[in-house]
């Protein structure tokens, strides 16, 4: 990336927050955001470099997203975000069946 406009490293907010991931996608990003949503777990999104400025003129930024939570359950999110990206998939055709005891 780009080290003149700051584009290499993300933002340090301050000691309360971590990066938990960077994504380059809206759509992971929006699925990221409602597991942490669902999960009750704060967090923020914030586009590197110009990229707020980009997303309202273009639909969409290249710079990539941050998403920082809570130093506290640092944690627990990163173990969600773990679960959602070695998960295994579910497809519209496959039949989920639940066990009745």
């Amino acid at each position: 990336m780009d080290k003149f406009f700051g584009l290499d490293t993300p933002a340090k907010l301050d000691e309360n927050t971590a990066l938990l991931t960077t994504t380059h996608d809206d759509v992971e990003k929006m699925i990221i955001c409602g597991i942490l949503e669902e999960e009750k777990i704060p967090f923020l999104a914030k586009d590197r470099g110009a990229g707020e400025a980009v997303r309202v003129v273009t639909g969409y930024s290249m710079y990539g997203c941050d998403i920082y939570v809570p130093t506290a359950l640092f944690e627990k999110a990163n173990a969600l975000l773990d679960d959602y990206r070695n998960g295994e998939p579910v497809f519209d055709d496959d039949e989920i069946v639940e066990e009745e005891n």
